[in-house]
């Protein structure tokens, strides 16, 4: 989607072209789920001025109680229209970062929070960070209520067509919908297990590309709720086939190009690609409660459904967590392979960032790539080529965060206690639960 220099004269033309009626003001939550505030178009000058208010106490993560007012600051970049209306006119989006009382960026904001890093990233002499995901989400049939059903809507697998895969017409409004609201979308396909969809859209420097994934969960789940289907980005719905993952391919660049290609270095990759690398495999382990936020997320983490479980990289497989595809030149990237689209995707992509520049900064040289299946190897092989596991639990992932100072710092000190707090009050929670599973094991037999 091409990123737009809006004005505030712009603005005001499209609105009363387009006879836009309503405006949603869309944030994002301490867990990445999207909020906004719809006001009428009598309120856009008001916006455009930074001086909307919204009630923050009752946001997840944002803010007390006695500090609740704050400021909803337009980036005019992100206007779009929706393809979709009411009766009494369009409905425009607007992306906003939220603001304190005192005009200041909230620190409590996950998109105020990756603009951070960002500023740390141009201060360490890097211009951009491009991101390109690959998410995945299935779809469900619905109830005579309105409900998701745990019915998958077609037993299509890999790039199966109609009437195989019966989401096709629902996957291709989906595109003709992102595209009609400037996506460049690139590929359409069923993915592996039943009900299993990926659509890849190009990539974007790293703030739109998390607008651009919350904008595309959006259309995702607007869309197939007309063909009476529920979309979701639950990593792991079913047991017992594929769950759904959102790659993040990655690249970096300075003012002479990518960083990450060198012509002459090893694999056409340069020195800082090798540090970047260091980086995301030191910090992989730290970083797994951030992009696998969830309880769910680690029956997605297992062997044998081609999630990735091993913190190593190569350039010629997919069982690693780091794969290094075979493009060069400019489009030379590295593909982190575990984050699941349960993730928020600004904090996702913050602690990726923050993880790499931490190589960077520290020197850091990657472990030697690992060019067999891993999962073919035994513990001894792994052991020897010094291959270690992700954490098996959100217990386990939460121990690791919190242990590392690196990590602490892509979140800030705002969010990182907020979210460690409720992702072990969600663990607790979880633990507490006794699963059919856990009777059918043992009930009778003891």
């Amino acid at each position: 989607m091409p990123k737009h220099d809006y004005t505030k004269d712009d603005i005001r033309q499209m609105a009363q072209d387009e006879d836009v009626q309503f405006l949603r003001l869309m944030f994002t939550d301490l867990f990445g789920t999207i909020k906004n505030v719809e006001v009428p178009i009598s309120q856009l000058e008001k916006l455009l001025d930074n001086k909307l208010m919204f009630d923050g106490s009752s946001i997840d993560g944002f803010v007390r109680i006695e500090e609740s007012d704050m400021y909803l600051y337009p980036d005019l970049s992100t206007w779009m229209i929706f393809p979709w209306s009411s009766d009494r006119g369009k409905i425009a989006r607007i992306i906003c970062e939220v603001y304190t009382p005192d005009h200041k960026p909230f620190p409590g904001d996950p998109r105020n929070n990756l603009i951070r890093v960002l500023n740390d990233m141009r201060e360490a002499g890097f211009t951009d960070f491009n991101i390109g995901p690959e998410p995945e989400f299935f779809l469900f049939k619905m109830d005579e209520n309105g409900k998701p059903t745990t019915t998958l809507n077609d037993q299509g697998s890999y790039f199966d067509m109609a009437p195989m895969d019966l989401g096709e017409n629902c996957r291709r409004e989906i595109v003709l919908t992102l595209e009609e609201m400037g996506f460049d979308v690139e590929a359409a396909h069923h993915e592996v297990a039943p009900g299993q969809h990926e659509i890849d859209f190009k990539y974007a420097d790293a703030l739109q590309a998390a607008d651009n994934i919350q904008t595309f969960k959006l259309v995702v789940k607007t869309v197939a709720r007309k063909f009476g289907l529920y979309a979701t980005f639950m990593p792991k719905p079913l047991a017992g086939i594929n769950g759904s993952g959102m790659h993040l391919n990655m690249s970096l660049f300075h003012k002479d190009g990518n960083a990450f290609y060198d012509e002459k270095g090893k694999l056409q990759l340069s020195q800082d690609a090798y540090y970047f690398l260091g980086g995301l495999l030191k910090h992989a382990r730290s970083f797994t409660a951030i992009c696998n936020p969830t309880v769910n997320s680690y029956k997605r983490l297992v062997p044998g459904y081609e999630a990735p479980v091993y913190v190593a990289w190569s350039g010629s497989n997919r069982s690693p967590l780091v794969r290094v595809p075979n493009s060069r030149g400019l489009s030379t990237r590295l593909e982190v392979r575990s984050v699941d689209p349960a993730a928020n995707p600004y904090l996702a992509i913050a602690a990726v960032l923050e993880a790499g520049l931490d190589g960077l900064k520290n020197k850091i040289v990657p472990e030697e790539s690992v060019d067999r299946n891993i999962y073919r190897m035994d513990a001894e092989e792994r052991n020897e080529s010094h291959i270690t596991n992700l954490p098996d639990t959100l217990h386990n992932a939460l121990k690791d965060l919190a242990a590392d100072d690196v990590m602490k710092k892509a979140l800030g000190p705002h969010l990182y206690p907020s979210f460690l707090e409720a992702k072990n009050m969600e663990y607790d929670a979880y633990r507490t639960q006794v699963s059919k599973w856990e009777r059918d094991q043992y009930l009778e037999l003891y």
